[in-house]
């Protein structure tokens, strides 16, 4: 089980460690172009801190996701790692959070360091709402052109996700499902046991 964000916006927190500023600011991403993006303005946007670690986790299956972190400049296994290890405590995907640092003069130690970011993006995912990430099936239901509208209207009024639809030599509609035992039981009756799903991969969506 997973989460994320439940909103596309910033969610920032703001924390004093013995002087120095910690400013995280977390957000949603989809890939990694974008988290390299959203470190990038946050670079931007504070260009005199002495330093912008983070920490991003892209992609909702396990073997195909990305991790990456960084101390930026920080003693190494202070910033990056401490932070990306919270967003595995709270089995978070799709999200990276940046942690901006003012120094105020006084050295924190590596454990004081380690307190102070993990602290930083605790901070900014306590205010946040989340969502869950549930894995479903995809199918498509090849049916003829004259039947497609039918059908697909009585899906829908029973809730079937219907991604879309493509017109070959049949319509073919693609279906999405939490339950597929159920899904198959309603093109059963929709189509009057002719319908045959063909398996079409997995999606991820919030709930």
């Amino acid at each position: 089980m997973s989460y994320t964000l439940a909103s596309t916006s910033d969610t920032t927190a703001e924390t004093v460690v013995r002087n120095s500023r910690f400013i995280a600011v977390a957000r949603r991403i989809n890939d990694e172009g974008a988290a390299r993006a959203f470190v990038e303005q946050q670079q931007r946007q504070y260009p005199d801190a002495r330093h912008h670690c983070y920490a991003y986790v892209i992609g909702d299956a396990v073997h195909d996701r990305v991790e990456r972190s960084s101390d930026d400049g920080e003693p190494g296994g202070t910033a990056g790692v401490p932070m990306l290890q919270v967003l595995h405590h709270r089995d978070l995907v799709n999200l990276a959070v940046v942690v901006i640092r003012y120094f105020g003069g006084i050295k924190l130690g590596a454990g004081g360091l380690v307190r102070a970011y993990t602290g930083a993006v605790t901070a900014a995912l306590d205010t946040a709402p989340l969502v869950e990430r549930v894995r479903g099936e995809v199918f498509t239901l090849a049916v003829d052109h004259s039947e497609v509208g039918r059908i697909e209207s009585e899906l829908r009024a029973r809730s079937v996700s219907v991604l879309g639809t493509e017109y070959q030599d049949q319509a073919v509609l693609t279906l999405a499902t939490n339950d597929s035992e159920l899904l198959h039981a309603l093109v059963a009756a929709a189509t009057s046991g002719s319908g045959e799903l063909e398996p079409a991969g997995v999606i991820y969506t919030d709930r």
